[in-house]
């Protein structure tokens, strides 16, 4: 919940694990790549690897543009 008349500020932990790209869309990558890697598939490690885009239409993307760059 934001606070009552203070600054609206970013959520920093979201702002350091997702980016914004020109278009507008938001960059994440996937979790779980290096514990208990042995115990999952290559498969799963490389797909893992790979930077996943959300598009605008996505249901949450506005709350996490929202939590990213307040201003907005």
């Amino acid at each position: 919940m934001p606070r009552v008349g203070g600054k609206v500020k970013t959520n920093r932990s979201l702002a350091k694990r997702i980016k914004l790209t020109k278009k507008g869309k938001i960059k994440r990558w996937k979790g779980g790549y290096s514990h208990y890697a042995l115990r999952k598939d290559k498969k799963y490690k490389r797909q893992a690897k790979k930077a996943v885009i959300m598009e605008k239409k996505h249901p949450r993307y506005d709350k996490i543009v929202k939590m990213i760059e307040p201003s907005l």
